[in-house]
């Protein structure tokens, strides 16, 4: 049964990675999505700015670690010549180096493939939107290194709270959650409770947060230092 969406049209979707096993894994999870549609992909660099420049997609999806050139190389020769194209890139390891790079090169989020596929799916739809989306792993090293994508951790639990004190203590644990990547039925049996009730607290945080879904949430926590 596939996931209905009537409000959007397709995001137009190209992968660029060169595990096919990878490649059919990503395509099959966007399929149960009305409103993502993989429209080709590459095992190459270079193979996939040529499909860039022909296809023109909303969104990307790079590997970090490709055989030609790098992902991060391929990231910069796409929005050289398609500025307006969202890139996500995607790694089994956090490296400082290409964390910092990836940013540098213009990419909209930075994600590890243990995320889970309907955070993922959340992701590709927000940064299609253009908001930023950043793995919880990565944000220690990007204010390490002081780029300014995310500020400094002046704010603590207390100070978040306070900033937001319409959220409850349960939906403050749930949001911490939700930052974790955790789904509604994972949240549920982390935090011993329904699944209808881990929903319904991640739809009060959206609506007390004013953003439009989770993956803002969790954008918009880590941004005030709640991790």
């Amino acid at each position: 049964m596939q996931v209905q969406n009537n409000k959007r049209e397709k995001i137009r979707v190209i992968l660029i990675e060169d595990h096919k096993l990878m490649r059919v894994g990503l395509k099959s999870l966007f399929e149960k999505y009305d409103d993502i549609s993989v429209i080709t992909e590459a095992e190459g660099g270079k193979e996939g700015v040529e499909k860039v420049k022909i296809h023109k997609p909303d969104v990307v999806i790079i590997d970090v670690g490709l055989n030609d050139i790098s992902g991060i190389e391929a990231a910069k020769r796409i929005l050289l010549n398609n500025s307006d194209t969202k890139i996500i890139m995607l790694t089994s390891i956090v490296n400082p180096d290409d964390v910092m790079e990836s940013l540098k090169a213009g990419v909209y989020a930075y994600v590890l493939k243990d995320i889970n596929s309907e955070m993922l799916a959340m992701v590709l739809r927000s940064v299609n939107d253009g908001a930023m989306w950043l793995d919880p792993k990565v944000v220690p090293i990007i204010r390490e290194h002081g780029s300014g994508v995310v500020p400094a951790k002046t704010k603590n639990r207390a100070n978040f709270k306070a900033a937001h004190a319409n959220l409850t203590e349960r939906e403050y644990e749930v949001l911490k959650l939700v930052v974790d990547g955790k789904s509604n039925h994972e949240i549920a049996q982390i935090l011993k409770i329904s699944e209808h009730t881990s929903k319904a607290h991640v739809c009060n945080i959206i609506q007390k947060l004013v953003v439009d879904d989770r993956t803002q949430a969790a954008v918009k926590a880590i941004k005030e230092g709640l991790v």
